[in-house]
């Protein structure tokens, strides 16, 4: 008898903390699956932006140069509804994935979100149009882009 209650004791001290353990880390794995999952997901939305941007390729947005001025109402409206959708997604990665801790596989979902920023920075046409499109925008991201723009959108 005495020795199943000290085996009964043997489980609790060990069992107990086993349990915390695979508790917490089931929960870790969760939470880096749910990530992942939302990092696809807007890695998704970011290529049918793109098959957009493709399909209306005589706004040049996706080329080093500007699109020759004067631009018509129809391509200044495409191209502010294009730089609108943009933002979006650009402000949706960053309410999502953006922390200011970030390491591992988070800092390198972020890195992948911030060079596409960074490279559309360096768009003058993008850059002309930032401040309207800013409006309304999250002022923690609205900052970040514009810090961006500062220090590495005009660096090529």
């Amino acid at each position: 008898m005495v020795w199943l209650e000290a085996l009964s004791y043997l489980v609790t001290i060990l069992g107990f903390p086993a349990a915390v353990y695979v508790i917490a880390r089931e929960e870790r794995l969760r939470r880096e699956n749910e990530e992942s999952e939302l990092h696809r997901n807007l890695s998704q939305e970011y290529n049918e932006f793109l098959k957009l941007v493709m399909s209306n390729a005589d706004l040049l947005l996706l080329s080093k140069s500007s699109l020759p001025e004067p631009l018509s109402d129809e391509q200044q409206e495409r191209t502010g509804v294009i730089f609108r959708m943009l933002i979006s997604l650009f402000e949706k990665a960053y309410i999502i994935l953006h922390t200011n801790d970030l390491d591992g596989d988070a800092h390198r979902r972020w890195s992948s979100w911030e060079d596409d920023m960074i490279e559309w920075c360096r768009k003058k046409d993008f850059r002309t149009a930032l401040p309207d499109l800013l409006v309304g925008e999250d002022v923690e991201f609205s900052r970040y882009i514009l810090e961006l723009v500062e220090t590495r959108g005009t660096k090529k």
